[in-house]
C-alpha cells in the first residue's frame, strides 16, 4: 500500500496568457508514485486521480475531446457549468460526470467562490485530444499540441 495525506500536497497552478483558463491542482497519483500520463503499461498506475480547484470565473481547459482517455469527475464543492459541444448544464457539490472518449466537455466556474472537483482518467497508452474551437490537436504521453493540415495519402513516401 502507498499512502499519502492531501493535505500536505502542494497546489500547482496553471494559468492561460491571458488568464481565460486557471487551475490549481493536487496530484493524488503523482504523490503515490505514479507517473503523469503513464500506466501500467509504463510502469506507471492504471489511473490519475487528481483535485482540481477552479477560481472564480475560469474555465479549466479548452472545450476537448480524447480519443482513448475516460475522465470522470466528482463536483466536491462550488457550482458552476458543464459544457459540451453543444450544451451548457449547470453543476453543483455531489454531481458525478462520466465523459467517453469523443466527448468534448469542459468546466466553467460561474459562482463567486472556488470549484473543487475530483478528476479520475484512465490512462491509455497513447490518446488523442482535438479541441473543436480552435482545430487544434494534442499528442499524448508526448504532450506535443499542433495543427493538421490535409496532404496526400503518398506525400513524401516515393
Amino acid at each position: 500500500m502507498t499512502r499519502t495525506q492531501v493535505d500536505d500536497l502542494p497546489w500547482t497552478s496553471q494559468n492561460s496568457p491571458k488568464g481565460k483558463f486557471s487551475l490549481c491542482r493536487r496530484s493524488l497519483t503523482l504523490a503515490t508514485g505514479g507517473l503523469k500520463d503513464t500506466g501500467t503499461w509504463g510502469g506507471g498506475h492504471p489511473f490519475d486521480l487528481e483535485i482540481h480547484r477552479l477560481p472564480p470565473g475560469k474555465a479549466d481547459f479548452p472545450l476537448h475531446a480524447h480519443s482513448a482517455q475516460w475522465e470522470a469527475y466528482y463536483i466536491l464543492s462550488g457550482t458552476g457549468q458543464v459544457v459540451a459541444e453543444k450544451t451548457k448544464e449547470a453543476i453543483k457539490a455531489g454531481d458525478y460526470l462520466v465523459f467517453p472518449p469523443g466527448e468534448a466537455h469542459q468546466l466553467i466556474n460561474t459562482s463567486t467562490e472556488d470549484l473543487t472537483f475530483l478528476v479520475v482518467a484512465d490512462q491509455p497508452q497513447a490518446d488523442i485530444i482535438h479541441y473543436p474551437d480552435s482545430g487544434k490537436w494534442m499528442l499524448k504521453p508526448q504532450r506535443k499540441v499542433f495543427e493538421m493540415q490535409d496532404v496526400d495519402y503518398f506525400k513524401g513516401e516515393e
